[in-house]
């Protein structure tokens, strides 16, 4: 699996200690930065980058997750959700990042590093990148919904 990352200067440890992390559990990482710490960086750019790379990959029929990470994990969080056909979900612990992935087929986890331990984001992400999509129709149903939205700007009820 392709995993795409990106951070702002308040992540750039956890950034760090994941991709090494991932890379030696057989993921295949691609930091979209920033390459050195910064601390009055942007994160949008990086993390909006992470998430086209996320959609692009999937399109292509590639299997491929993203990771945006910052101080809380919020905004970069609410800058993936702005490209088209990204669902990111902020992940606070073992529980809203299986069910991200399991009812909400999210494809981008946020994560605040400044909240987390390297160990428990570390948890956080791998438990994130293990559990699949449950494919319950109710689930399908809520997200084709989103989907529907987010590319006509109907509301279905």
């Amino acid at each position: 699996m392709r995993v795409h990352i990106a951070t702002d200067h308040a992540g750039m440890e956890l950034s760090a200690h994941l991709v090494r992390h991932l890379s030696g559990r057989g993921y295949e990482m691609v930091d979209h930065g920033p390459a050195a710490y910064d601390a009055a960086d942007d994160y949008p750019a990086f993390c909006i980058n992470a998430a086209l790379a996320v959609v692009d990959d999937q399109l292509g029929g590639l299997d491929s997750l993203g990771i945006v990470l910052g101080g809380s994990g919020n905004g970069e969080q609410i800058a993936a959700n702005k490209v088209r056909g990204v669902r990111a979900a902020l992940a606070w612990n073992l529980d809203t990042a299986r069910l991200a992935r399991e009812h909400n087929d999210a494809n981008v986890v946020a994560l605040g590093g400044r909240q987390h331990s390297l160990e428990e984001a570390t948890e956080i992400v791998e438990a994130f990148l293990a559990e699949p999509f449950s494919g319950a129709e109710r689930h399908v149903r809520r997200i084709s919904k989103i989907a529907v939205y987010e590319t006509t700007g109907e509301v279905l009820p």
